[in-house]
């Protein structure tokens, strides 16, 4: 027997929330953003009527306002946020115990063994929960009702705003193939450029394409999206209290002023890669691969990664394997407007150098003296805070205001 799956995406969830208590807004084009004042400072939500007028989440406020010059921007509140997320999710938890929040704004809903209990038809379950959602709370939700995970998904982001659609074994064929590959979760640009080479631009054209050919292109990622385009996607939608495996750690810094020398670039990187280990110390867990992302003024991105020789959670080891990475992407003084560093492959178990090095016959006792002084780092900032103590590379420069930003983790559907 199919599952019935459905995807809720909260409406310009933010933007929405602000509106509560601003309605004479409503109908003028709001943007929630960050600091107008800071290079941080781009849109995290726009309500509709911004939406008509181009603006588009993620991209900076000037750019946005050249769009929409009379845009009203409003200040991030994400407690409250935080406390409508909880409110829907409670009132999702009232139709399944199967409820898996993907963000802070959507969630998906298991309903195979419970749907009898509301009358049995998933799309009135849906219009339901709309219903509900705007009765209670205010708020509007598209919602995807399919058999697996991505088309539901899909289906929430089909009709927006406040809408229900149902992608079914009958139809899906239909609604699903001409969209755009973009359109399917986790292909991002990269994977839709790959594709587009070779002619693939639709999911219909990904769905007859060879999966030799697509996973020569992809890898393992070309097999799970060309399983998700002929609508084989059997993921599970995990309960709340499941939390799913951390496939990634990693943070990212803006600057207030461009990097423009390798000592500068050094010491960002160096704040990034010691934020990263403690949080892998703190979760029990290794890295055996590392990768670095940097951003210029022109917001072009570039990104490289390598595998280590062994595991590892030391702020050392992270910073030279992220340097080597950096060395090779970038040439002084070109300028640098963001540094991310992720730790991915990660692992719960320790392993040991490779000794490759006959000239370095103790590297084993530096790993086991650098586990001791991190550990005692880690110690003492979780007796007097984080800024009692840095590692030697220096805070002054462009640096001295540095803002860092988590990484959400990986997730797979």
């Amino acid at each position: 027997m199919d599952r019935v799956i459905l995807h809720c995406d909260l409406n310009s969830f933010y933007a929405s929330v602000e509106l509560l208590s601003r309605p004479e807004l409503r109908e003028l084009p709001v943007a929630v953003c960050g600091d107008p004042a800071s290079r941080k400072g781009i849109i995290l939500a726009k309500n509709e009527p911004a939406k008509a007028c181009g603006v588009k989440t993620a991209e900076t406020i000037w750019q946005a306002r050249r769009k929409c010059p009379d845009l009203v921007l409003l200040p991030p509140h994400h407690g409250l946020y935080r406390e409508f997320s909880h409110l829907v999710n409670a009132i999702y938890g009232q139709y399944t115990d199967l409820v898996e929040p993907f963000g802070i704004d959507e969630s998906w809903l298991d309903i195979t063994g419970s749907m009898h209990l509301f009358g049995g038809d998933a799309a009135a379950i849906a219009d339901e929960l709309r219903r509900r959602v705007r009765g209670e709370l205010g708020l509007t939700l598209s919602v995807g009702v399919s058999f697996n995970k991505v088309f539901a998904k899909l289906g929430s982001d089909y009709r927006k705003p406040d809408a229900t659609t149902v992608i079914s074994r009958e139809n899906w064929r239909e609604i699903v193939w001409p969209l755009p590959v973009g359109s399917i979760l986790f292909a991002g640009p990269a994977a839709q450029k790959a594709l587009a080479q070779y002619g693939i631009r639709t999911l219909g054209q990904l769905a007859a394409a060879d999966l030799g050919l697509v996973e020569g292109l992809l890898g393992k990622m070309g097999r799970q999206l060309w399983r998700c385009a002929n609508g084989l996607d059997d993921a599970p939608v995990r309960p709340q209290h499941e939390k799913e495996p951390v496939k990634s750690v990693g943070n990212s810094s803006t600057f207030p002023d461009n990097l423009t020398t390798r000592d500068q670039v050094r010491r960002g990187a160096a704040r990034l890669c010691d934020s990263v280990a403690a949080r892998l110390r703190q979760q029990g867990l290794y890295c055996r691969a590392v990768q670095v992302g940097l951003r210029d003024p022109s917001f072009h991105n570039i990104s490289r990664q390598k595998h280590l020789g062994h595991s590892t959670h030391l702020m050392r080891e992270l910073l030279e394997a992220a340097m080597e990475l950096i060395d090779g992407l970038w040439r002084p003084p070109s300028p640098i407007r963001l540094i991310s560093v992720t730790a991915l492959d990660l692992t719960d178990t320790r392993e040991t150098y490779e000794q490759t090095d006959l000239f370095a016959p103790d590297q084993p006792a530096l790993d086991e003296r650098r586990e001791r002084l991190e550990q005692a780092v880690d110690n003492l900032r979780a007796k007097y805070g984080r800024q009692i103590i840095s590692f030697g590379e220096g805070t002054a420069g462009p640096l001295s205001h540095e803002g860092e930003e988590e990484s959400p983790e990986l997730k797979k559907p």
